[in-house]
């Protein structure tokens, strides 16, 4: 049986923000909210020190390769569609074990 490792890396933009406080909120939302909703493992990968960026880590393990990246197009799609944070870049890797 082979195992596949699912990684999405994406950067957020958080406009009209000023402090790391602020940017705190907006983070917490984003990573809560998709551990809430996909049970998957995430947390922000980057970016820790600028106000107005962040880059945030979804990984996933699964047996299926194609329902991997279906669970990480919708996990996107549904952080993109909060609005809390502009969605900038986005990257889905997928790694065969």
């Amino acid at each position: 049986m082979s195992m596949t490792v699912g990684v999405a890396r994406l950067t957020f933009l958080i406009h009209d923000n000023r402090s790391l406080k602020g940017k705190r909120k907006v983070v917490k939302s984003l990573v809560e909210k998709c551990r809430h909703r996909f049970n998957v493992s995430v947390a922000e990968v980057d970016d820790q020190d600028l106000h107005q960026r962040t880059t945030i880590g979804v990984a996933i393990v699964s047996s299926d390769a194609r329902l991997l990246n279906s669970l990480l197009d919708q996990i996107i799609n549904y952080l993109d569609s909060l609005q809390l944070a502009e969605l900038a870049a986005q990257e889905i890797e997928l790694i065969p074990l």
